[in-house]
């Protein structure tokens, strides 16, 4: 069943372009709710997640913390949080393909997808300790 597509899903879709730090669901409803005050937080978590099942953007879960949204990069991709102000950043770099190959071969998986995310402390923290 194709979806159509909403204003509010619009609202939502342009709130994480506009953002653009891999957002939080609470932090892209306080973005959107500052220019639309009706939205209720229902639509906006509602229509993230609609968005991301369409891979129109990309849900990023992390353990312990909440997920985070990829405004650009709907590719299988690397990540890194800090750990201090929990901000979510790409990692350009090459994929280690094999990995995958030994995920299928040594445990039987069909591999659909990945989301791997690095732990450490970004350069702006870093700078404040």
């Amino acid at each position: 069943m194709e979806r159509r597509n909403t204003k509010q899903r619009e609202i939502v879709f342009q709130a994480v372009h506009q953002l653009r730090n891999h957002a939080t669901a609470e932090e892209i409803y306080k973005y959107v709710k500052d220019s639309h005050p009706n939205i209720g937080k229902g639509t906006v978590y509602r229509n993230l997640n609609i968005l991301s099942e369409s891979g129109m953007i990309r849900k990023i879960s992390t353990p312990n913390g909440p997920d985070h949204y990829d405004h650009c990069n709907c590719n299988d991709h690397y990540h890194v949080q800090c750990i201090r102000c929990n901000k979510l950043f790409d990692l350009d770099m090459k994929l280690i393909e094999d990995l995958e190959n030994q995920v299928e071969d040594n445990h039987g998986f069909d591999i659909l997808g990945y989301d791997l995310v690095f732990k450490g402390i970004c350069p702006e923290c870093k700078s404040k300790m």
